[in-house]
């Protein structure tokens, strides 16, 4: 009895084994028509056999859904109507099934705000209204706002917010504290791409252009178009913030606040970065509020602005013991560039041009690709020529100088090639011709230029 019984279950679990064997090679199959089709572009013959496979067996390969996407979306783009809206909130709902089925690839915050995405993009056809969309985003943001890193999403989540405000369905306060939410995760990111980016900007300060390889190129290309668009959403979220944060509302909304959250450091912190972005330090209630962030949690925002408090009083000394305080406080190189490009500009600002150049090239020693401060010593160049030489030969030498900083700012910053360029086209249109260099009969010789610059240049040969 027992041998029978043993015999029974083993060629039960061969019959098992077959048919499971036999399953496997059916959805290998439907697998290679599906995806062969849609390799192709050929999604409309693609989508019986892959929809078949996904209601069948929808663990069975992560392809179901790479694949998915792209025929789900030409369906989008080809229907109209009833049948568009029913591709779209299938595609919302696969996005669903692929975080169930294959979780360790589906980043949450990734793949929730891709939904919201889509359906703020067909917000007509699904009759959605700005808080549901609003809702959506900021779900996805709470549930998961580390891998939430789409620069489109992030700019139409803040945007939801703005609509919503101006509808007097939230406060400002909440308008203000998505900003910050916001504007703080496009920093994060920030960092992230420019400390990649910086791998690849030559050590050396050079007038030669670094050679990548193939595979460097395309990662350079990818980490500046990241860093373009979060660029440009960040002043995008500025230009819709606009007024609705000017000094006459903000002053008002953190008087009121003050005395509830002066003892919450990021509440002291927004607050003071704000009102100096908005330029209104010179209300008492922004010296009030670094004080308290000062006396509760020192750190090198509070050392900059009270060295900008001090500049205001005229102690030029002191300020700049709080800004090198601040630089010494910071430490993340991408915050600390800031904080010396902020340093160097004042300096600039004030024509002290040689205490700016050694802020700007700080500035370039802990963050490479800042090809803003290149350009800034070029301009400092160019506004010192009729200072900096003994023949207007010697003076107008001085724009091949600003050219050279200029082309800099281009070479370590991609995204800067065309101001670069621009720059670097009018100082050689204002540095000498060729017919006077031929009269001067100095090609390839070297002009030390004086005064704050204390460079060289080589007069281009013929």
């Amino acid at each position: 009895m027992k041998t029978k019984i043993t015999l029974l279950i083993a060629m039960l679990f061969l019959g098992f084994s077959a048919i499971n064997a036999q399953g496997q090679e059916e959805d290998m199959n439907t697998l290679s028509i599906f995806s062969e089709y849609a390799k192709a572009k050929n999604y409309d013959a693609a989508y019986g056999p892959w929809m078949e496979l996904r209601k069948r067996n929808p663990k069975f390969n992560r392809a179901i859904f790479t694949y998915g996407e792209r025929i789900l979306d030409h369906k989008i783009e080809k229907s109209s109507g009833a049948e568009k809206v029913g591709f779209i909130k299938d595609l919302v709902k696969m996005w669903d099934e692929r975080r169930e089925h294959f979780a360790s690839k589906t980043p949450e915050g990734e793949f929730l705000a891709k939904a919201c995405q889509l359906q703020y993009d067909y917000k007509d056809e699904l009759q959605m209204t700005d808080s549901q969309l609003y809702d959506c985003f900021d779900k996805a943001f709470k549930t998961d706002a580390e891998t939430f890193k789409n620069p489109k999403s992030l700019y139409t989540y803040f945007k939801l917010m703005v609509n919503l405000y101006d509808d007097g369905k939230k406060p400002a306060e909440e308008l203000f504290t998505k900003y910050d939410e916001v504007s703080e995760k496009i920093e994060a990111e920030v960092k992230h791409y420019t400390n990649l980016l910086n791998k690849y900007v030559p050590a050396e300060d050079t007038d030669e252009e670094p050679v990548l390889s193939k595979k460097d190129a395309s990662r350079v290309k990818s980490y500046t178009s990241f860093l373009r668009a979060y660029d440009q959403i960040s002043s995008g979220m500025d230009r819709d913030l606009g007024d609705r944060a000017n000094c006459e509302n903000l002053i008002p909304l953190y008087t009121r606040n003050y005395e509830e959250n002066k003892n919450d450091g990021l509440w002291l912190q927004r607050a003071m970065n704000r009102l100096f972005n908005k330029e209104c330090t010179d209300d008492p209630l922004f010296v009030k509020i670094v004080e308290q962030k000062n006396n509760l949690e020192p750190n090198a925002s509070t050392a900059y602005y009270l060295g900008i408090l001090k500049d205001k009083e005229g102690d030029s000394a002191a300020a700049l013991t709080f800004y090198n305080q601040a630089v010494e406080l910071e430490t993340d190189n991408i915050d600390k560039a800031k904080i010396l490009y902020r340093i160097a500009s004042g300096f600039k600002k004030k024509g002290s041009y040689g205490q700016a150049r050694t802020y700007y090239q700080k500035v370039l020693g802990a963050n490479p690709s800042y090809g803003r401060a290149h350009l800034a010593i070029a301009q400092m160049y160019a506004a010192s020529a009729n200072n900096c030489g003994d023949t207007n030969f010697n003076k107008r030498a001085v724009y091949w100088l600003a050219a050279q900083e200029a082309r800099k700012a281009g070479r370590v910053d991609p995204n800067l090639a065309s101001a670069a360029s621009q720059n670097v086209a009018n100082y050689v249109a204002k540095a000498p011709t060729k017919s006077e260099i031929f009269a001067e009969a100095n090609a390839g010789t070297t002009i030390k230029i004086g005064c704050w610059i204390g460079r060289s240049v080589t007069v281009p040969k013929l």
